[in-house]
């Protein structure tokens, strides 16, 4: 099992790019970009609290999903 985040997706069914989502969460645009791309091999809890407040989420199984 893997974890997948969809944070790409969410962005782009709002319009929204990583850069205006790195500006409004404060969030460096590289680990924005890296999150997006499921590159990260661990997350910040503060960082997917940030992302989920800024975008009015508020069951974080819309962003992280586990698949097998």
């Amino acid at each position: 099992m893997h974890l997948i985040i969809r944070l790409s997706d969410i962005l782009k069914e709002r319009g929204m790019t990583q850069k205006q989502l790195s500006e409004l969460t404060g969030i460096r645009p590289a680990a924005i970009s890296e999150i997006c791309n499921n590159q990260r091999t661990s997350i910040n809890r503060e960082h997917i609290e940030k992302i989920a407040d800024c975008l009015g989420i508020h069951d974080v199984g819309d962003i992280i999903r586990l698949e097998k």
